[in-house]
């Protein structure tokens, strides 16, 4: 136990203070009454301990006996902390469970059941999050991704979200996989890319080669938008938030974590979720670590050739028409929302341009993907 630790057996309030000082003077309660300009029963009330000592009183007390007013009110609030009820920890222990993890949000989303009895409430989270104490990091923070601040320590929301995809990720089907037969996924997933509808097709596309897909709803207050981690076995997973319901943003997220399948990212790292990944905000690349930005040009090259994009914008820039996205989609088989996603990337449209190519696909994905969010009810545990 530190110094810090030990509680007194008694502390004596500052009337008893105050009392030595007049008597070490010769004075009397009415003499410190008139020095202080203030009523006899007031100091009477200071010394019998009755009567708080205030800012104000302690720097008359300072004055008349030589001291300063903070000797008196340091005195003043060790006595009215003494005599308070001794608490039982349970406020630090929340206090614990609140800076672990988002407690309000998981028990909104059902992930765990809300107490007012902190010991039933530290039991749902040790639960939740795969830990027998709470001194313990999850497992389930081992995932890979990229953070725009470059910080490679999880937040409470971060791995509250991984871990919940990783919940989900164990209720999915998935065949065996074999990294050295990635090489036959990528036409198949290509052969998905000009038809939104086809995207209800991914999951299981994945599945039939041992990567497993799950969706979970972002939590509130973070801009997650996917990770890349392993079940034990080596068994991949890809969790997509679907943050931006849009075309684009799917199919550059879902490539992005795939290529850290592909190159074997984060089987034995803790690397925090993919945030800022899409959208008007997204990250600047240079603060990317070297195998983040691996990932994205794996992404940008599954999406569309880099040739035939540069060509196409060196002889259509600056004069961009639905008609051309929509002829050159054609042309490479792919959906003009992803043209248009990688123009906006590139600063080659504004992100108002052609938006109604920007197809939302949350709604097949749901279908047949393993998913918790958007009224869907969570998976009930092993």
């Amino acid at each position: 136990m530190s110094n810090t630790d030990i509680i007194p057996a008694e502390i004596f309030p500052p009337g008893e203070f105050i009392r030595d000082e007049l008597a070490a003077r010769g004075w009397e309660q009415r003499d410190l009454a008139e020095i202080m300009g203030r009523p006899e029963r007031t100091i009477s009330e200071l010394v019998s301990g009755k009567r708080s000592i205030t800012p104000e009183t302690a720097q008359q007390l300072g004055e008349a006996f030589g001291s300063t007013p903070q000797f008196w009110l340091n005195l003043e609030t060790a006595y009215r902390l003494w005599r308070l009820p001794r608490q039982d920890g349970s406020v630090a222990r929340r206090a614990r469970l609140y800076a672990l993890a988002p407690i309000k949000e998981l028990a909104r989303r059902g992930w765990i059941r809300h107490s007012e009895r902190v010991e039933v409430l530290e039991a749902e989270v040790k639960r939740f999050l795969g830990i027998p104490t709470l001194d313990e990091t999850p497992a389930d923070a081992v995932a890979v991704a990229r953070k725009s601040s470059g910080d490679a320590v999880f937040s409470p929301v971060e791995r509250a979200w991984v871990c919940r995809a990783r919940q989900l990720a164990k209720k999915a089907d998935a065949a065996k996989f074999d990294a050295s037969r990635l090489e036959l996924l990528w036409p198949r997933l290509k052969a998905l890319r000009a038809r939104a509808e086809d995207v209800r097709e991914v999951p299981r596309v994945l599945g039939s080669s041992g990567i497993r897909l799950v969706i979970v709803e972002q939590i509130a207050g973070a801009k997650i938008d996917g990770a890349c981690f392993w079940l034990p076995a080596k068994q991949p997973v890809v969790a997509l938030s679907l943050r931006f319901d849009r075309i684009d943003c799917f199919w550059f997220t879902l490539m992005h974590e795939l290529g850290h399948v592909a190159a074997g990212d984060g089987r034995d790292s803790e690397i925090p979720p993919d945030v800022e990944l899409v959208g008007n905000a997204e990250g600047t690349p240079a603060k990317r670590p070297a195998f983040e930005a691996a990932a994205d040009r794996f992404a940008s090259r599954f999406l569309l050739a880099e040739r035939a994009l540069a060509e196409f914008i060196a002889k259509t820039r600056p004069y961009y028409s639905k008609e051309r996205v929509e002829t050159f989609a054609r042309e490479h088989a792919v959906h003009p929302g992803l043209v248009v996603g990688q123009l906006q990337h590139r600063g080659e449209i504004p992100y108002a341009n052609f938006r109604s190519h920007l197809v939302k696909v949350r709604s097949q994905l749901l279908e047949t993907t393993v998913a918790d969010g958007w009224g869907i009810s969570p998976i009930a545990e092993d």
